[in-house]
């Protein structure tokens, strides 16, 4: 197996000399030939590797080929709809909107129409002119029990922190933000100057280990949060409970990425991997939450206050409704975190197995809060993969009210998808913290960018809507999506996702479908309580035989 080397080793050099007394330069070819000589002796004598062991030099030629693969695949390739996790068509349509290039496309669709899971709109002959009304479509936040409701965009800028991304990309973004009218997400770990530089609206992200609102054991601090809670640029307060791309894991930040500054903002140990736990230590149960809600309003000074979350078991989420009826709490807005959700760094696990995916999570939240009366008071925002307009209109007409993108506004800035923002070797500056890439992103530049992308999409979903007869995104329901279903079926997503009718779960009228959900939620626990199914009962009544040692069992040592 290693003889090629073998007689590689012994017949390059003599080969070299013999040329040499024909031609002295031949002798250059040394200064390659023996450092390669030098790594398969290397690798002949290694024991981590087998392949290298077997096939000196030339086995490395495997991993060369696995670091070629991803860019070979994506230049030269896939074709406009192929291409994961955003295909090439999503990515070509973001960076048209945001350089302001020529958008429309030739020649018809490239998207089979005729397979299932194909979704559309339904356009009416009632449609109407887009310019016959303000297509800065704006949704208002904060329910009776906030003092400072904010007019929000119905398209933001979803939770990124300044660790996972760039100095120069976060300044980007919220100068888009300030520009364009729209709000920027902090992500959880905390508020840095660059969020606050530019001046644009915020939203200030709290995980689980409170950045910018510790004290030093970690714990939730009061009097740091009501320090930065009251400046003007933060317009409301998320608590992250958890988030589609990891839910239940907590957030990481990789120790190259953990800068001396990032360190400062964030109260950690410089250079070390951040490890956010995956539950809050401020509060454990549905009442303690809200009253934690209910605390961070007031030291906010009645700003909205609201939390996000990837749903799991559906019961926990009916026990935070149950509680919000007992208590009479409520939370300003909940923003629904989809499975397919994106992050620089979470276990492959994670991202592809854990956490319900979006327009399964929207649907069911919106049905929830409209079951127990409590939708009028309360807005959803939706995160998870919305790039376009047509994203837009989807999830709205399921039960959202606002929607934010962050890979979307990644790709704005130039994101070009290289699959490397766990690395901290991001080539186009978006996701590291290497000052010699990073400061290829020209804030300036992008910031423009950001702006034209949020503009042209939320002008592609006024023109959606307008094709449907409607003048507002509040106006959209269930009924104007389609999807196929089966080669033979096509479903309204009103039939796919029913409505429910407001106020049945605290009544009577309970769907069979609801009912195991509202018998295991509790007010007082998020963990569901164990209630017995048909199947549990036929389970139990052969258990005890599976329980119980048979005197006449054998034992075999």
């Amino acid at each position: 197996m290693y003889t090629r080397f073998i007689i590689f080793a012994v017949c390059a050099p003599l080969l070299t000399a013999l040329l040499s007394l024909i031609w002295l330069p031949v002798l250059w070819m040394l200064v390659i030939i023996l450092p390669l000589i030098g790594v398969g002796l290397y690798d002949l004598s290694q024991s981590s590797h087998a392949l290298r062991r077997n096939y000196p030099l030339f086995g490395r030629g495997r991993w060369f080929m696995e670091w070629l693969r991803p860019f070979i695949r994506q230049y030269l390739i896939e074709s406009d709809t192929d291409g994961t996790p955003i295909n090439r068509m999503f990515r070509n349509i973001v960076y048209q909107r945001a350089k302001g290039a020529l958008e429309t496309v030739p020649f018809g669709t490239r998207v089979d129409t005729y397979r299932t899971g194909y979704e559309w709109i339904g356009h009416s002959l009632s449609a109407i002119d887009a310019k016959s009304f303000n297509p800065d479509l704006r949704v208002m936040v904060g329910g009776t029990q906030c003092t400072q409701p904010y007019a929000a965009s119905i398209f933001n800028i979803s939770a990124m922190s300044f660790g996972a991304l760039s100095r120069n990309a976060i300044l980007a973004l919220n100068g888009g933000a300030s520009d364009g009218g729209f709000y920027h997400n902090t992500g959880e770990g905390g508020i840095s100057p660059y969020h606050l530089e530019a001046g644009g609206d915020l939203v200030w992200q709290i995980g689980t280990s409170y950045f910018g609102c510790r004290d030093n054991a970690g714990n939730f601090s009061s009097e740091a949060f009501a320090e930065k809670a009251t400046l003007p640029n933060i317009k409301m307060i998320e608590i992250k409970l958890s988030q589609g791309a990891k839910p239940g894991h907590g957030g990481i930040l990789p120790a190259d990425k953990n800068t001396p500054e990032i360190a400062a903002i964030r109260g950690v140990p410089v250079a070390t991997q951040v490890d956010s736990p995956p539950t809050h230590s401020a509060f454990s149960s549905p009442p303690e939450l809200l009253a934690f809600i209910a605390r961070l309003r007031e030291l906010s000074a009645g700003k909205p206050v609201g939390f996000k979350l990837s749903i799991g078991r559906k019961s926990e989420f009916v026990a935070i409704c149950k509680a919000m009826v007992q208590s009479g709490t409520l939370p300003d807005f909940i923003t629904v975190d989809g499975g397919e959700g994106g992050t620089g760094a979470a276990p492959l696990e994670y991202s592809n197995s854990v956490g319900m995916p979006l327009r399964e999570a929207l649907a069911f939240v919106d049905d929830c809060l409209t079951g127990f009366g409590l939708r009028r008071d309360i807005r959803i925002i939706a995160s998870g993969k919305v790039l376009t307009g047509f994203h837009l209109v989807k999830n709205l007409a399921l039960g959202a009210d606002i929607c934010n993108s962050a890979r979307g506004m990644m790709l704005a800035l130039g994101c070009v998808q290289s699959l490397t923002c766990n690395s901290n070797h991001c080539p186009s500056g978006v996701a590291t913290q290497d000052p010699r890439l990073y400061r290829g992103l020209v804030v300036s530049d992008k910031r423009q960018r950001v702006t034209q992308y949020h503009h042209k999409t939320v002008h592609a979903t006024a023109e959606i809507i307008a094709s449907a007869g409607l003048r507002h995104t509040a106006e959209l329901t269930r009924t104007h999506i389609y999807r196929r279903v089966s080669q033979e079926a096509v479903r309204r997503y009103d039939q796919i996702f029913p409505y429910l009718k407001a106020g049945c779960l605290l009544s009577d009228e309970v769907p069979e479908s609801w009912q195991l959900y509202l018998d295991e939620a509790e007010p007082d626990s998020f963990m569901p309580k164990r209630c017995l199914t048909e199947i549990d009962r036929q389970c139990s009544a052969v258990a005890p035989c599976v329980d119980q040692p048979s005197t006449n069992m054998e034992t075999h040592t």
